[in-house]
């Protein structure tokens, strides 16, 4: 097990319990790095927060959970389909499981199909235009491997896509102001930036000889300036969010929280030092969370 795994995963003992022929299929969809899937969840677990929903819908929040694992494992797959000759050639990746030969190019599809079911599945929960939402995503997902091949700043199209859970749980709520809710997707998508330039930090020597372009390599030397800009334009649009919905000074004081967990990842960031990156990007599990509780707190006042 410790061969086949990346060298971020999470769950080693936890994949070393499945059958030994189910474990690239896992690995392949990333379900021993459930960070992934918790960064997926959040922007529409705070949606439906801030509507005011997270109790009288709390079934919603489950099928946007079992949503955010189904549809990030069917990404990484496909992500991993496009990315296979450039992994085969990055330290940190080529021994994922299309790469090294663990799974044919065949099963990888199918085992994207089957993700994308599971999903599908999902969507019949949704009302006619929250669906008609989540559909519109697949275009920005199918789109983004592509992006750091063609721009400096993948991390923004990858924002769009993470955040867009934001949009669809936001029109589950058709009583809801617009405004909020894209403001909440706005902020969400900086919060993305942000976190995913401290996760490019990991690949930059290996991006930088394989030509692979990230927001980290174009800010250099300001990476850490750059990510408290993120984070700051993260606060002002969740803020904004939150007025509109509750103008008080008492509403804002509920994202203190986060504000500092932010600013605790920025002022502890060390650039070079691979695993404090990956440290501070899997602790926006936690940042991720304390927004979800600002949400709660504001939507129940409404």
């Amino acid at each position: 097990m410790h061969e086949t795994a990346v060298p971020d995963t999470e769950h080693r003992g936890l994949m070393g319990l499945l059958p030994e022929a189910a474990r690239p299929y896992a690995l392949l969809a990333r379900f021993d790095r459930p960070i992934g899937w918790w960064l997926l969840f959040w922007p529409g677990a705070w949606a439906i927060a801030l509507s005011g929903n997270a109790v009288l819908r709390w079934d919603l929040l489950l099928w946007f959970l079992l949503g955010s694992i189904a549809m990030r494992g069917a990404g990484c797959v496909y992500n991993d389909v496009v990315d296979r000759d450039l992994d085969a050639q990055v330290a940190r990746t080529r021994s994922r499981p299309l790469p090294s030969g663990a799974v044919s190019v065949r099963h990888a599809w199918i085992w994207l199909v089957s993700l994308c079911l599971v999903g599908l599945v999902v969507l019949l929960q949704l009302n006619l235009r929250a669906a008609a939402i989540a559909v519109a995503s697949l275009a920005l997902v199918a789109a983004y491997p592509f992006m750091k091949r063609i721009t400096w700043w993948p991390q923004a199209w990858l924002g769009m896509v993470f955040s867009w859970a934001a949009l669809v749980a936001w029109a589950q709520a058709p009583d809801m102001p617009w405004m909020p809710g894209l403001l909440l997707y706005a902020g969400s998508i900086f919060w993305v930036i942000g976190y995913d330039t401290i996760y490019a930090l990991q690949d930059i020597e290996d991006d930088a000889l394989v030509g692979v372009r990230s927001s980290a390599r174009a800010l250099g030397k300001w990476v850490r300036p750059g990510v408290a800009l993120f984070y700051a334009l993260t606060l002002a649009f969740w803020g904004a969010a939150l007025w509109q919905l509750r103008p008080d000074p008492l509403a804002l004081a509920t994202l203190l929280p986060v504000a500092f967990h932010l600013v605790w990842q920025t002022a502890t960031l060390a650039p070079a030092d691979g695993a404090n990156a990956l440290a501070r990007f899997r602790s926006n599990r936690n940042a991720g969370f304390l927004m979800f509780a600002a949400c709660f707190v504001v939507g129940q006042t409404l």
